[in-house]
């Protein structure tokens, strides 16, 4: 069957699965649109978070970054993994315990203000907004290149697809929706890897096979040279880094994955799916669960990166480099390049006009051995995010390998998008309408609300899909800043912390937030152009944008301590409700709403 054909059964396949699943769990009350009426099975909340989490950054993103960067793409490995770890310590039980809806309704309680709740709202819907823009660019470009129809139409298709099962379900739809997304991305990630590691290593374990030997193919001999001194040899003479070596300081490793982590457990729509399980031990449960399934495909993610470095390399160097037949004749280049050629995300130019493809890096080279080559510059520009889902075609994988993933790319962006879209819409109909500007509305108003909202913040997040600001992965990588800079702190002192009062928590959010928001604008230039020049040498203390929500994070802590000590301690009652929601004590009787 042809690949068009077999892409559009299989995918359409999934969409029935997911829309079926929406109707049938339709939320009929505002608990079932929150939090899932609390009724979710740790195993199924489990699954569901790692869908949740392995968004179009993990999926589509993540191998794709560690594909060019290397070693350094591994802080983003480091960070999250790191950081869902901490969530799950540190944070989610006693979440959990408190038992309400929303990240902002804790801080609102906890911080006894209402002006603290509308600063969290603020600050979950920045947060939530940035990613969802990763989010979205993923859906276009998953869309786009499988369906083969223009980033726009794909960004429209993927919108309506999440409107209809986020809108309809709640969280209840899109919890057991997720479950389902959860098996078709982690199946259509583990499969091509198997079949590239075997193919590449003879082991079937794409881990193990990342660092075994290459093995002989047809005519050439591999002379059990490894996978990585392989990699590492073909892209030092083509003038780019080695593979194995870092490409950050060690400072701006740190930070990043230190902002990653801490990041993580800011997260609020990853928080608030330890609200949807019954008990407080089931929080607890799912996040072990949570971390199993996540693992699955992290483990997997190097090994996918490297590869599909390999594979693309050694597509486009077919001989010697600097041999006259030693690049792809343009002419001779395989299908996929041509399909990637029509969404944009892949582009050639013949800047020497000799009709082959020179793939390598003109500032890693010498301007000798350019000449010597008869070189003008480097004439193809991959974007990283194709990686994943071109690395089975790059392979000559069977169709339905390639089908497959394609699912597995849409479930990933769908899933994510879609308990973002839920948070934001949570935070306005519940936060800012139900708690602060219009306490009288029913519950029917409340749910009404809810659905509007996530309606306008679609329209919003297409918008912003179309407009990304960066990769998907360096999107994502922003907004675990700000969450890292605003929210993580302000939870964490709601916690462990009973001195800290509103007028501290409220300085440090805003602190960190303006703080870290400015620093990315500054460089990164979001919705207008950069101010500074985007390099090492102008960044404070040698941190990147992507690492600056760990400076901002420790302004907000300071600067919250800082203030609680010049102000009146908080109240009686609310240091108490600190010290319950820490007590294991009554951890089966959670709060309820």
């Amino acid at each position: 069957m042809e690949l068009q054909t077999l892409t559009y059964l299989v995918v359409g396949a999934t969409f029935a699965l997911y829309i079926g699943i929406a109707i049938w769990t339709r939320a009929a009350t505002t608990g079932d649109f929150y939090v899932a009426g609390k009724g979710v099975h740790p195993i199924a909340n489990g699954m569901a978070t790692g869908a949740d989490w392995m968004s179009a950054a993990s999926f589509i993103s993540m191998a794709g970054l560690i594909a060019f960067l290397g070693y350094g793409g591994s802080v983003y490995l480091m960070g999250w993994t790191g950081g869902y770890v901490l969530l799950a310590m540190l944070l989610a039980p006693y979440l959990r315990k408190y038992g309400k809806f929303t990240v902002p309704e804790f801080i609102g309680d906890r911080y006894y203000s209402d002006s603290a709740r509308v600063v969290a709202v603020v600050c979950l819907i920045f947060i939530s907004f940035v990613y969802v823009a990763g989010q979205m660019r993923g859906v276009g470009i998953v869309f786009s290149r499988f369906l083969e129809v223009s980033i726009e139409v794909g960004l429209v298709v993927g919108m309506g697809i999440v409107f209809i099962y986020a809108v309809l379900g709640g969280m209840k739809g899109i919890t057991y929706t997720q479950v389902a997304q959860y098996v078709v991305l982690i199946t259509a990630y583990i499969v091509p890897a198997i079949f590239i590691s075997l193919q590449l290593t003879g082991n079937p374990v794409p881990p193990l096979g990342l660092g075994s030997s290459l093995v002989d193919t047809p005519g050439v001999s591999a002379d059990g040279v490894y996978l990585l001194e392989r990699l590492n040899a073909v892209v030092t003479e083509l003038g780019f880094a080695a593979y194995t070596d870092g490409q950050k300081s060690v400072i701006d490793l740190f930070a990043i994955t230190a902002a990653l982590m801490v990041g993580t457990a800011g997260l609020p729509h990853v928080i608030v799916r330890f609200f949807t399980v019954p008990r407080v031990r089931d929080a607890r449960s799912s996040a072990g669960w949570a971390l199993f399934f996540i693992a699955l495909l992290y483990l997997c993610a190097p090994a996918v990166g490297a590869m599909a470095r390999y594979n693309l390399m050694d597509t486009l160097q077919v001989g010697a480099v600097g041999a006259p037949d030693g690049n792809l004749l343009y002419e001779e280049r395989p299908a996929w390049m041509q399909r990637w050629e029509q969404t944009g995300l892949l582009k050639f130019e013949d800047k020497n006009g000799d009709g082959r493809i020179q793939y390598y890096n003109p500032t890693g080279m010498s301007d000798a051995l350019e000449q010597q080559y008869g070189w003008a510059g480097n004439e193809l520009t991959v974007d990283r995010d194709i990686m994943v889902l071109a690395n089975p075609e790059i392979a000559g994988l069977p169709n339905w390998v390639i089908a497959l993933v394609a699912a597995g790319g849409i479930a990933a962006a769908l899933s994510t998008a879609a308990g973002l879209l839920l948070v934001i819409s949570s935070s306005i109909s519940h936060d800012l309408m139900k708690s602060t500007f219009a306490r009288n509305i029913t519950e029917k108003q409340e749910l009404l609300a809810g659905r509007i909202a996530a309606g306008f913040a679609i329209l919003i997040a297409g918008y912003l899909g179309y407009n990304p600001p960066g990769f998907v992965a360096e999107v994502v990588a922003f907004a675990f800043g700000l969450a890292a800079s605003s929210l993580f702190p302000a939870i964490m002192m709601g916690i462990f912390a009973k001195r800290v009062n509103r007028e501290g928590a409220i300085a440090g959010m805003l602190a960190g937030l303006i703080f870290t928001m400015g620093y990315i604008v500054y460089f990164k230039g979001i919705f207008i152009d950069p101010i500074g020049v985007n390099t090492p040498e102008n960044w404070l203390l040698g941190i990147s944008p992507e690492g600056i929500g760990f400076v901002g994070m420790l302004l907000n802590f300071a600067l919250a301590f800082a203030i609680s000590k010049m102000t009146a301690a908080p109240p009686r009652e609310i240091q108490e409700l600190v010290d319950y929601i820490r007590s294991p004590r009554g951890a089966k009787a959670a709060v309820d709403h």
